[in-house]
């Protein structure tokens, strides 16, 4: 069943009569921080970070959509700093994953599974997150929108046909005034696999929009349908492995479709671990193509 997010000129009337028209936070993110390789003893900053990350991520308002709590986007921010060069700054690695409901079970899928080692930031305890869509104020709350923005347009994108563009066209708007800092991990010409390339491929070249449609097509008519039609949903899971293909045999090394396999390669292996095994073959030949570095985690594909 598909989820609506844009709710009637009518509803959002009675909305706003009964309830002031609250506009719900869209975000349900988890933030963990792993401090453990930094030698300090002023540890209670990491718990205030991971408090302040939260509230930043979850607290504000991201759209202009009104979401009742259980639309709500989850999400998990896993934080390893890595080293503190000096008091107040901090160098890390950081995995980012956006999670969505599989509807009709109690399942959930990730959307996004993204590791980026690239945040260099600054933390003070006691520090304002302050952040302005127009204009680059620090490096932390520029990390964070980012994800927030990116989050969001993956879930928009899982929901309905090219969804998420409003929010990819925010997260770029956030990394061109980035750019300005000379941060790691903004640049076009630094790291192939970095936040600049992520939204490139998200929201700016036109050559990997296939892929985005093909998440629509994953969710709604694959996820979601799996447990009531398996045969159907299979078909359309080949289906999209076999777009994506395409747009790699094209583009190959794209970040976009490293990010999907790194997201979906244990679910697509559990998927075709049943069912009718020419079906099953031809998506194993097709991952190779796509994901040969899993070749032995997707053999289980056609071991039965």
């Amino acid at each position: 069943m598909q989820l609506l997010k844009n709710y009637s000129i009518k509803f959002c009337l009675l909305l706003a009569l009964s309830s002031g028209a609250l506009q719900a936070q869209e975000l349900e993110f988890s933030v963990s921080i792993n401090a453990t390789n930094v030698q300090t003893t002023e540890r209670a900053i990491f718990a205030e970070m991971e408090t302040s990350f939260k509230q930043f991520l979850n607290d504000r308002v991201w759209t202009n959509d009104n979401f009742q709590t259980n639309e709500k986007i989850k999400g998990n921010l896993i934080l390893t700093i890595q080293s503190q060069p000096t008091i107040g700054q901090f160098i890390a690695n950081a995995q980012i994953q956006v999670i969505r409901p599989v509807y009709g079970t109690s399942h959930e899928t990730l959307l996004l599974n993204f590791a980026d080692r690239d945040w260099d930031f600054q933390f003070t305890q006691g520090q304002p997150m302050d952040f302005n869509d127009n204009r680059y104020l620090s490096n932390i709350t520029s990390l964070l929108a980012y994800y927030a923005y990116i989050a969001i347009g993956l879930d928009y994108d899982s929901f309905s046909p090219l969804g998420g563009t409003e929010h990819y066209r925010k997260a770029l708007n956030v990394v061109n005034n980035a750019q300005t800092s000379g941060g790691n991990g903004w640049g076009q010409f630094q790291n192939r696999r970095n936040r600049y390339w992520l939204i490139e491929n998200l929201g700016i070249n036109n050559q990997y929009e296939p892929v985005r449609q093909v998440l629509y097509d994953y969710h709604i008519n694959g996820l979601d349908k799996f447990k009531d039609e398996p045969e159907a949903a299979q078909e359309v899971f080949k289906d999209v492995i076999i777009k994506i293909q395409e747009v790699n045999r094209v583009l190959p090394n794209a970040i976009l479709i490293i990010a999907f396999m790194d997201a979906k390669n244990e679910e697509l292996t559990n998927i075709f671990s049943k069912g009718q095994i020419n079906i099953r073959r031809d998506v194993y030949n097709e991952l190779l193509k796509l994901d040969p570095t899993r070749r032995s985690k997707y053999q289980k594909m056609v071991q039965n």
